[in-house]
């Protein structure tokens, strides 16, 4: 089952939060920082403009991007837990979707 976005909405998977600090240090789950990267997995048709006509979206699927810890809303698919988030709710695509 694939789920689709409305308008200006995208689909995002969190990537893994890191588990062992840059000095070596394993981290518990619970001091783990939620990640704030994520792959986007699927778009919406576009922001609607008050004439009417729609402007396509800046990100695409399989990009790579940035967002706030509390940017969009969580939804469980399939014990899968996903985002789903406006497009201005994204900080940033890093490294072009790698």
């Amino acid at each position: 089952m694939k789920l689709v976005p409305l308008g200006d909405k995208v689909v995002v998977r969190r990537l893994e939060a890191e588990e062992i600090t840059a000095g070596g240090i394993i981290l518990p789950e619970q001091a783990r920082e939620r990640p704030k990267q994520g792959r986007v997995l699927s778009v919406g048709d576009g922001r609607l403009l008050p004439d009417g006509n729609r402007v396509d979206l800046d990100v695409k699927e399989g990009d790579r991007v940035l967002f706030n810890s509390y940017a969009g809303s969580e939804v469980k698919i399939h014990d899968e837990e996903l985002l789903i988030m406006r497009e201005d709710e994204i900080l940033a695509v890093v490294d072009g979707g790698a």
